[in-house]
């Protein structure tokens, strides 16, 4: 019963932001507190939501500081430098944004954050589809593709996970999937190439004299860039300084990532608008896009929180993997790839990779696929995953880009699961991913599968 009621939820939830009967942030409250008064959680109720929103409070403030930070880059005309250079050097062709948009993010995402990708990314290129009316679901879906290939990163956390639940090296998972990694990112660019024909033949290419007017409007337009009163040239140096210093902390994880963003916002702030107006005047013009993406995070732990409190998610777990038929136990590696495409999405990763990818790794082991094979198919769903709901970065991103979620999670899905498959095929074929395990007998399959 549990288990037919967190599917239906998760269906219930999927079905209003897509059809757009509810915004994200009623959606992520209402539906599970509904579900959860249904299926008799009355009683405890709120220390599951409570402890949902403890848990992704750091994520929050981590987001909503950054989006002031970076807001403050753009204000003080950082990235205008980056911008009118590319837009000199695609010479108003939408191809080559799209495509070089793919390359920027492949190589930005090498930090293995995900956030930090999107924030950098975005805020460098946004003016510039804006100006030419690129379409901006076309960015978002860029950027995130590209961020799920390079998510397999062990430090960006899905392998770390993997390899902390299947108790290997993490090495063991993450460098035979190179090559798969590597034929990721070339199809992730070559999607790029399809969504930069399909914009040029919608927007065209634009000859001298409209790039000129683009450069021309460059100072004038007003929208998601800096005015010229508020930038600041004569500080470019130190803007570039303090962003870079960010970046390595960041990586470097000298102090939690909430805490970075605090204080290079607070030193950015203090040293570009030292007037106590100006700083008043650039905390409320950005306070609303921050609020929201910080809001719709908090929002998302009531569901985090009642789906974990309910074992609504160990429920979903065990019904799928006890549906695996015995006929497919000596594929069970593939059977993982595939089942991490889903479970990635309508899970949290922690929940996949502590709670189901073990249960999967003893069935595994009886047909002789090693632990590390496994971890290795657990993370081919990583394109899809950022797709979810449960992913606070996934929010910061549609912000970023000016996208409803459900319009990004319709146009892009197709894509991110063909890009997974590309990943699985790839892995198959040079053999870091098992087609078949080991033959055995048959009595230990049975009784394996049939405690799953």
């Amino acid at each position: 019963m549990l288990t037919v009621l967190a599917f239906t939820m998760i269906a219930v939830f999927m079905a209003l932001i897509m059809t757009k009967r509810m915004s994200v942030l009623t959606a992520l409250i209402l539906v599970p507190v509904a579900f959860a008064l249904i299926a008799g959680f009355r009683a405890n109720l709120g220390p599951m939501m409570l402890d949902g929103v403890k848990a992704l409070a750091p994520t929050a403030v981590m987001l909503l500081f950054a989006i002031l930070f970076f807001s403050v880059m753009i204000d003080v005309g950082l990235f205008e430098p980056v911008v009118q250079r590319v837009v000199r050097l695609v010479q108003g062709d939408p191809l080559k944004i799209v495509v070089g948009t793919s390359i920027l993010t492949l190589l930005v995402s090498l930090d293995g954050d995900g956030s930090t990708t999107y924030l950098i990314v975005t805020a460098a290129l946004l003016p510039l589809y804006r100006r030419l009316g690129l379409s901006r679901l076309v960015l978002a879906s860029v950027i995130m593709q590209a961020g799920g290939v390079m998510n397999i990163l062990p430090w960006g956390g899905p392998t770390a996970r993997a390899a902390s639940a299947l108790r290997v090296d993490a090495s063991e998972i993450f460098l035979p999937l190179i090559p798969a990694m590597i034929g990721g990112a070339l199809w992730v660019i070559f999607v790029a190439y399809l969504f930069g024909k399909r914009e040029r033949a919608r927007v065209g290419v634009l000859d001298a004299a409209a790039m000129q007017r683009v450069q021309d409007t460059f100072e004038d337009e007003h929208i998601g860039v800096a005015s010229a009163a508020l930038r600041r040239p004569r500080l470019l140096a130190f803007n570039v300084v303090l962003t870079l210093a960010l970046l390595v902390a960041l990586v470097a994880g000298v102090l939690p990532l909430p805490v970075l963003f605090m204080i290079a916002y607070a030193v950015a702030l203090v040293v570009n608008y030292p007037s106590m107006d100006e700083q008043k005047g650039r905390l409320a013009d950005h306070a609303a896009n921050a609020l929201a993406v910080a809001s719709v995070i908090c929002a998302a732990g009531i569901l985090t929180g009642i789906m974990s409190g309910t074992k609504m998610i160990d429920a979903m777990g065990n019904s799928v993997v006890a549906l695996v038929p015995t006929s497919l136990g000596p594929h069970m590696a593939i059977v993982t790839s595939v089942l991490s495409i889903p479970f990635t999405f309508f899970l949290s990763n922690d929940a996949f990779y502590f709670g189901v990818l073990p249960i999967l790794n003893q069935a595994a082991a009886t047909y002789g696929i090693s632990a590390a094979e496994m971890g290795r198919a657990s993370v081919i769903g990583q394109p899809v995953h950022l797709l979810s709901p449960l992913v606070p970065s996934t929010y910061l991103l549609v912000g970023l880009a000016e996208v409803e979620l459900g319009d990004h999670q319709r146009f892009t899905i197709k894509w991110a699961v063909l890009t997974s498959i590309v990943l699985l095929v790839i892995g198959l074929l040079v053999g870091v991913i098992p087609y078949r395990g080991k033959s055995v007998a048959p009595r230990p399959v049975g009784t394996t599968i049939g405690r799953i």
